[in-house]
């Protein structure tokens, strides 16, 4: 029994054997001899890719400097245009802004210009009342004596008299200033002739 103990120990175990008898001393030779070339200035390791390169398993895990520069540029393009749709999302969002505010303030003109119709045909009406009124009272000065128009009118502020004056016929208009203090006949006649012109 003492003597099958020391044949399992003397009897080495063929995978270690291996190891120890080829691999090993065949990686030192390989790397001494890598060293020496390199030493020698042959650039061992390019010339490892180019061959490499040519082998059709080992070139896909092999990667050249043009592969890694081919590589990179895709990157760079990819991350470009990355940035680039993210630059024109950005800008349409902008032109969606700027369509809502110009959709906005075309509104507001639109209520404005409402607005300022409404304002306008308000203003005639009043207008126009306002001048149906002052013929109104014209026309009551018009038939009334012409030197009892002429003291009511001297009392009246100078441009209400000039309004109720201008719509009153000539030959009245005539009559109701001979009628007046010549002052005040005057001053009316000079705003008379300021408003007609």
């Amino acid at each position: 029994m003492a003597k099958k103990t020391n044949d399992e120990k003397r009897k080495m175990n063929p995978f270690l054997w291996f190891l120890f008898a080829i691999v090993i001393p065949i990686l030192i030779v390989i790397t001494l001899l890598i060293i020496i070339l390199n030493i020698a200035g042959f650039d061992v390791t390019n010339w490892a890719k180019e061959k490499g390169n040519d082998v059709p398993v080992l070139s896909n895990a092999i990667t050249t400097e043009e592969e890694a520069n081919v590589e990179k540029k895709e990157q760079q393009f990819e991350e470009t245009i990355v940035s680039k749709d993210e630059e024109i999302a950005g800008l349409q969002q902008n032109v969606t802004d700027l369509e809502s505010t110009i959709a906005n303030l075309n509104e507001k003109i639109t209520q404005l210009e409402n607005d300022q119709n409404v304002n306008a045909t308000v203003e005639q009406d009043a207008t126009k009342s306002v001048n149906e009124e002052v013929k109104l009272v014209a026309k009551s000065y018009e038939e009334m004596d012409s030197k009892q128009a002429a003291r009511i009118l001297e009392n009246l502020n100078r441009g209400s008299a000039v309004t109720i004056i201008k719509e009153v016929p000539n030959e009245v208009r005539g009559a109701i200033l001979e009628e007046m203090n010549p002052e005040v006949a005057a001053e009316i006649t000079e705003q008379l002739m300021i408003t007609e012109h």
